[in-house]
């Protein structure tokens, strides 16, 4: 009797036990500030040294982006310029010695120069002519010299220059005069790869002989092509074509007999494919499902290489040192900012150079991307990327937002975002809907919104946020909308053409007026103009009625919804003029609207400082009028911050 009581006693201290629950994410979470989001570190780039004892990256830490270099082996980061203005973005050392080279524009205009960083720290701005922009192409095969487009001769096209490193002297090696894009150099400097646009999608491929100055067409069919790389002995052009496929496949074309083999196809698009400095490795991506897949081959066995692995992250780039044996890569994923590692091809070892999250943030408290999939208005299936925040339960439904990207063709991939993070951080889910018209889902879905935009591209948004409504822990009652550029002109759609479907509308930098915008786009895009008015319309034409009708500007007595609008004074894309002229139309209703305007930035925010008030703002703009937090009617200052 005594056994059985103290077995009893056992059970019931147990079962008690049993009982006793673990504190979910969503009870022991923190809510973080977004100066705290914003200190996560973003870098990019990654070149080694001639002798692999440094790489040379840019990084935001400072609050703009600036160059530094980090020792291949782990240690600190050490600067190398120190703007406090325009953005530094490295390119590359310099193939023989430890010079640098590196890019800037002027506060987001995109004009960029090509630099030159002495190893005695001077610098000189190698590209100098005022208004010209330049854009660095590749090393050649011989690192005597560098290629790079500029368009100081006619500002609507890119000629191809060749800078010899000795004399530091540019030369002209192909005068653009009919609108082409250079692709890629041949190792011989024999042969350039050119495409022209026929429309957003479709584009014809050619290979031009400086020798002999010939133009040698390619593609067969009309069809997307793009030129990817030159075999290391010469012989065979590589690139990627949707010829008689939804997606994008790889080809080999024979440059002796014109011949053609198909050398590489996946179920997604081959984004990309180049062969490392000696040959020895093909390094392909995919866009698999909104995020990158690698592959790396062995040319010379055709098998594909073991890449590194990192727990619960994705390696989203890799680069080579000339002499192939090592190899750095970024890691990440929707929930962490990307780190950069070295690998030793010889030793396997790999190494974590830097750890980029603010180490004041919990890397559980953070969110994991879902890839879900609802069905539109006309049954078509639209991809979309899901944030759902901790918080969120049948007990506590949050309020939800339909991101849209830009674009038009733009793709919303599981990428790290802190503004997004900070939303959901802050008890928003986030629904990122790649609509009809978004890249990476095959050429059909990519052409569905040609010449319809505003009509169901907008009506995927809204079925999106049908699905949001439906989904356990969403508030229906409660979805707004957000976007930037053409993210931004949905936005604006929405409002206006929708005006009852979305509870708030956030416009970063969005298109309001088609007939302007297509106007005034910049001169640098005058190969790729055609091509774009194809697909949205010719200003200059009869679509210009409909362009005017599917522009919000025009319509802007139809909103009812509270907005917030964001713009950079210097954006070359979508003019100032856009977001001021939206403000003054809707404010003509009582609507509520908030203007922020950034006098340093363009397209797109990228310094610290101004992203920190921008998103802040928007937090602050949908814990009013989304959220119901707070008090309405007490709207954020105008004006320039």
């Amino acid at each position: 009797m005594k056994r059985i009581l103290v077995i009893a006693v056992i059970i019931s201290v147990w079962a008690c036990k049993k009982e006793e629950k673990t504190p979910s994410i969503a009870e022991t979470m923190k809510t973080y500030t977004i100066a705290q989001m914003m200190d996560n570190e973003a870098i990019g780039g990654g070149s080694f040294s001639p002798d692999k004892s440094k790489l040379l990256i840019s990084s935001n830490r400072s609050g703009i982006y600036n160059m530094y270099t980090i020792p291949s082996t782990g240690g600190e980061m050490v600067p190398v310029t120190q703007s406090d203005s325009s953005s530094v973005f490295s390119i590359s050392y310099f193939p023989k010695d430890e010079r640098m080279l590196f890019r800037m524009d002027n506060n987001g205009d995109e004009i960029y120069h090509i630099f030159v960083m002495e190893t005695d720290g001077t610098h000189k701005d190698l590209t100098p002519e005022e208004g010209a922009r330049s854009l660095f192409y590749q090393w050649s095969q011989d690192r005597a010299s560098f290629f790079y487009g500029s368009n100081k001769r006619d500002k609507r096209f890119m000629d191809l220059y060749e800078m010899d490193l000795g004399t530091m002297e540019p030369k002209m090696v192909y005068q653009n005069d009919d609108g082409y894009d250079v692709n890629v150099i041949s190792p011989d400097k024999k042969y350039v790869g050119l495409s022209k646009s026929i429309n957003t999608n479709d584009s014809d491929l050619f290979l031009y002989n400086m020798e002999t100055k010939e133009l040698t067409k390619v593609n067969e069919n009309q069809s997307g092509n793009s030129g990817q790389d030159f075999s290391h002995d010469g012989t065979a052009f590589y690139y990627t074509t949707d010829d008689g496929s939804e997606f994008a496949y790889l080809m080999k074309y024979n440059l002796e007999d014109g011949s053609r083999a198909k050398a590489m196809a996946r179920d997604w698009d081959i984004a990309g494919s180049y062969f490392t400095h000696n040959g020895t490795y093909q390094v392909t991506y995919i866009n698999e499902d909104a995020k990158n897949t690698i592959e790396v081959m062995e040319v010379a066995t055709g098998k594909n290489v073991d890449l590194p692995t990192v727990e619960n992250m994705e390696i989203t780039s890799v680069s080579f040192s000339d002499d192939e044996t090592m190899m750095r890569f970024y890691a990440g994923g929707s929930f962490t900012p990307s780190n950069l590692y070295v690998y030793n091809l010889e030793t396997k070892e790999q190494k974590q150079l830097t750890n980029v999250l603010n180490p004041e943030i919990q890397a559980q408290d953070l969110v994991k991307a879902e890839v879900v999939r609802f069905k539109s208005f006309d049954g078509l299936e639209i991809p979309a990327i899901y944030y759902k925040p901790h918080q969120a339960s049948e007990e506590n439904p949050v309020p939800a937002l339909v991101w849209v990207h830009g674009g038009p063709g733009g793709q919303s991939r599981q990428n790290f975002s802190a503004f997004i993070q900070y939303l959901v951080n802050h008890g928003y889910a986030v629904l990122a809907v790649n609509n009809r018209g978004s890249s990476g889902y095959g050429k059909t879905f990519y052409q569905m919104d040609d010449l319809n935009h505003g009509d169901k591209d907008l009506k995927d948004c809204v079925e999106g946020k049908n699905w949001l409504a439906q989904q356990s822990g969403i508030d229906g009652e409660k979805i707004g909308i957000i976007g930037g550029s053409y993210g931004g002109y949905m936005t604006m759609a929405a409002l206006t053409y929708a005006p009852e479907e979305f509870d708030v509308g956030v416009n970063l930098f969005g298109v309001t007026n088609w007939i302007r915008t297509l106007k005034s786009i910049p001169p640098w895009w005058e190969s790729f103009k055609d091509a774009l008015y194809k697909e949205l319309g010719d200003p200059y034409s009869a679509d210009s009625v409909r362009l005017k009708q599917i522009s919000p500007l025009f319509h802007t007595d139809k909103v009812t919804k509270p907005l917030i609008v964001l713009q950079g004074s210097q954006d070359p894309r979508v003019l100032q003029a856009e977001s001021d002229e939206i403000v003054a139309g809707v404010r003509k209703n009582g609507v509520p609207v908030e203007y922020v305007l950034f006098e340093d930035e363009g397209h797109g925010f990228v310094k610290k400082e101004n992203q920190i008030t921008a998103y802040s703002k928007i937090l602050e703009f949908l814990d009013v009028y989304l959220k119901g937090e707070g008090e309405e009617g007490t709207p954020i200052k105008d004006g320039n911050l």
